[in-house]
């Protein structure tokens, strides 16, 4: 009988899933592979219902994809729509910069330098999915000051259409480390009233993922 409580379960099937992701990272599983649940209960020890609630997460992370009847694959992104997918990214949160410095206050800079600071955290302590949550929520919050809600929104939904962080941008530690010195870069301009150096920052972190 099974006497987990919820939180515990939680718990279980977050490791995996946290496992998952590594070996993602790692390259152990490549975009397009397949990945079987029996062979992710060998690997990781654990049972059925973990694997799944795993992958159906991973799932909506867009590290993983599910397809009806034949099981879950890694990701495989389209190089081009990523591509054209990032630069309407750029466009739309440039454009936002000049507001978000308008809106800004000592108060709402400090609380971004914060979750900057997280995310610095979670790189040492953290999982990888504690590092993609620490990095949307920066996010989130630097692009909230903007007073168009719209605007945060159609950017959530344009990041739902290409690879995770987890799987792209972040393939190395120092991708993760870059990434980090850039939030605080965003923060400091954001401080210093600099809308052009922010709009340079924020393009140049948007197309990460291309840099080599």
């Amino acid at each position: 009988m099974d006497t987990m409580t919820n939180a515990e379960q939680k718990k279980a099937w977050m490791a995996v899933a946290d496992h998952i992701a590594r070996d993602v990272r790692s390259g152990a599983f490549v975009p397009g592979m397949w990945l079987k649940q029996i062979d992710l209960e060998q690997r990781y020890g654990c049972g059925r219902p973990e694997v799944r609630r795993a992958l159906d997460y991973l799932a909506q992370k867009r590290l993983v994809q599910h397809v009806p009847n034949r099981g879950y694959h890694v990701f495989l992104p389209d190089g081009d729509r990523t591509a054209h997918i990032l630069e309407l990214r750029v466009i739309l949160e440039t454009a936002a910069v000049d507001s978000i410095v308008a809106q800004s206050t000592p108060a709402t800079i400090e609380r971004i330098r914060n979750l900057a600071r997280r995310f610095d955290e979670t790189i040492l302590t953290g999982t990888i999915l504690d590092q993609y949550e620490a990095n949307l929520a920066f996010h989130r919050e630097l692009l909230g000051l903007c007073p168009n809600p719209e605007l945060l929104n159609l950017v959530t939904e344009l990041r739902g259409r290409t690879s995770s962080a987890l799987a792209g941008q972040w393939s190395t530690r120092a991708r993760v480390e870059q990434s980090s010195r850039e939030h605080h870069d965003m923060v400091d301009a954001l401080a210093a009233g600099d809308a052009a150096r922010l709009k340079d920052i924020i393009a140049t972190h948007i197309r990460q993922p291309q840099r080599q």
